[in-house]
């Protein structure tokens, strides 16, 4: 029982030394285990993330209480698990180090859009009118938007093309039994830049099994990338949308249209360092 007394002693006496640096160093590390935490929610890291937080409580307690032999197990776990979350959630660990990358710490932002705008606007036109009238006549299509994490290897394995986006050019090339139907087109910088390209399948136990390869291609490359991934299903012609591992179905012409305006436009990614920066 002096232990615990000795304990609360402490603390509050260490409460009571506090300088406002020390407030100041407190408030920096708990937002950024809360950025981290609501980077992880919803995934599978987040239990993982939960099960580490009370096995360190765990630790704390059988150390104030003397349990010796418990303590001892549980600090080599530790160990050992440190080593064991880095190799299982190796794309979780990419896909945060990547988020960290795209930060920008520009002090002041460009004024003049007006041209990147109205160019933005035709693409996201051309592209909405191409799915739903793919959807329409239930023809299947994978499009990929990329962002600013680069999908080179993925382009790679296509046909490079590398021309205006329209929707001639993109119905034609999803059309059945042409040789680029089959596959992925990747959207780059405003270009179609390849077509029938291959990518990695989600193995995510979160789709419901009536979901496709096209579909669980789709899921696949948003959960390694920051990209925004279209899809229109050609057995019920529903249009989708895939971003950072989540499937969004049933997407209406309008609000798919506001969800590509939002999601690509530059304001809304490239944030300055005093409005978001790391943190957006």
């Amino acid at each position: 029982m002096s232990d615990l007394n000795n304990f609360f002693n402490s603390f509050i006496s260490i409460i009571l030394k506090m300088s406002i640096y020390d407030v100041v160093d407190i408030a920096i590390v708990a937002y950024i285990f809360y950025k981290i935490y609501m980077f992880i929610k919803d995934t599978r890291a987040e239990q993982v993330f939960k099960g580490i937080v009370i096995l360190l409580l765990a630790t704390q307690i059988s150390d104030l209480f003397k349990l010796h032999t418990l303590y001892w197990i549980l600090v080599n776990a530790i160990e050992v698990g440190v080593i064991a979350v880095c190799i299982i959630f190796q794309p979780e660990l990419r896909a945060g180090f990547e988020y960290i990358g795209r930060a920008n710490f520009k002090l002041f932002e460009k004024n003049n859009k007006k041209e990147e705008d109205a160019e933005l606007n035709k693409m996201i036109e051309e592209i909405v009118e191409t799915l739903y009238s793919l959807s329409r006549q239930k023809i299947g299509a994978l499009i990929i938007m990329e962002r600013e994490t680069k999908i080179s290897d993925i382009i790679n394995t296509g046909t490079t093309i590398d021309g205006d986006v329209s929707r001639q050019l993109l119905i034609n090339i999803f059309i059945p039994n042409t040789p680029l139907h089959d596959g992925a087109v990747v959207i780059r910088d405003y270009k179609i830049k390849a077509a029938a390209c291959f990518l990695p399948l989600s193995q995510s136990k979160d789709l419901t099994k009536d979901l496709g390869t096209r579909h669980r291609a789709g899921v696949g490359i948003s959960e390694v990338s920051d990209c925004l991934t279209l899809i229109v299903s050609e057995e019920t012609g529903e249009v989708s949308i895939a971003k950072s591992g989540k499937l969004y179905r049933n997407i209406a012409k309008e609000r798919m249209s506001n969800i590509l305006k939002n999601n690509l436009r530059k304001s809304s990614t490239e944030k300055t360092l005093f409005k978001g920066g790391i943190f957006k």
